[in-house]
């Protein structure tokens, strides 16, 4: 794995919704769970938990949409794309989905989740894995141990 060069700047499918990232990830992803299946209209969906301090949305106004607001899921009003979720009640980071960046060359996900959901044939090189999400409890450790891996 590799850490990425910083800043990182990107956008929406149409462009009128600019990000830029300032800090690392704290953890990559990729979750299989059904309802991001259906969002991402893909396998599973690809996200790096940036800390909110190193992420801005730089240009337009992303809308929350989705099946729950409390989830977060900010999406492009224009094309709609889903751009980065902000968890309620989990203030201290965002999951950004990384193929938005102009510089993908670094993504890989460290964990993948909901892995219970997964569809038979789809695979990733995630280094842990878990039926459904990680226990609070691990999380300081994966991100550690993510942090060591692209040291």
């Amino acid at each position: 794995m590799s850490r990425p060069t910083l800043p990182l700047n990107g956008a929406c499918r149409c462009g009128r919704v600019k990000i830029r990232i300032s800090a690392p990830p704290l953890l990559t992803m990729a979750c299989h769970c059904t309802g991001c299946q259906r969002m991402s209209g893909s396998a599973y969906s690809l996200s790096a938990a940036i800390p909110s301090e190193g992420f801005a949305v730089t240009e337009g106004e992303p809308v929350v949409a989705g099946a729950s607001p409390e989830a977060g899921h900010h999406f492009c009003p224009h094309c709609m794309t889903w751009m980065f979720t902000r968890p309620a009640g989990m203030d201290f980071f965002v999951n950004v989905r990384p193929t938005m960046l102009e510089n993908t060359s670094w993504i890989s996900p460290f964990i993948e989740t909901y892995t219970s959901e997964r569809l038979a044939w789809a695979t990733t090189p995630a280094v842990h894995s878990y039926e459904k999400f990680p226990p609070m409890e691990d999380y300081e450790g994966l991100v550690a141990a993510y942090a060591a891996s692209v040291a």
